[in-house]
């Protein structure tokens, strides 16, 4: 089922979100669960995203970041002269996750411990992108700071 959404109330008062449209559109629509994965929130900039990946080791797992995204893929490489499974349960299949990233995200590092791929994350805003106070100047008429000291000098006179 795809559903649609109107974001034309947003338009009318908001400057800037013109990629939400665009954002809501590029969201994965498949509901598949492998691997499974959490999403923490460590501290106030600070996130990590764990993805459960046991028996993969790091030589078999990518991860990059691309417009935005963040992209986790996984290939095993086929293992020859293995015994005969009499159950294979344990899922090694290849995948590809993606994780749509704020701006200002950066990704500070990733390592894969006991089966966990943990990825961490960081919001980086720059100076320039901060809010800063605009300081309102109120400018006096000319005339009335010239005036004054002329009409002085013409009673001195």
């Amino acid at each position: 089922m795809t559903m649609t959404y109107d974001f034309a109330p947003l338009f009318r008062t908001a400057v800037g979100f013109d990629r939400l449209a665009r954002l809501v559109d590029s969201l994965p629509q498949d509901s598949a669960g492998y691997p499974p994965y959490n999403i923490e929130r460590l501290g106030e900039d600070e996130y990590r995203v764990t993805l459960a990946v046991a028996g993969f080791s790091s030589n078999d797992i990518e991860v990059t970041v691309k417009d935005n995204a963040l992209i986790v893929s996984g290939r095993v490489a086929e293992e020859t002269g293995k015994g005969d499974f009499l159950h294979h349960g344990i899922a090694a299949r290849a995948f590809q996750r993606r994780f749509v990233l704020a701006d200002h995200m950066v990704v500070d590092g990733a390592e894969l411990v006991n089966g966990l791929l943990h990825i961490k994350l960081r919001r980086q805003v720059p100076e320039s992108a901060k809010p800063r106070r605009i300081e309102i100047s109120t400018a006096m008429p000319a005339k009335t700071i010239e005036a004054a000291p002329q009409a002085d000098m013409q009673k001195a006179a």
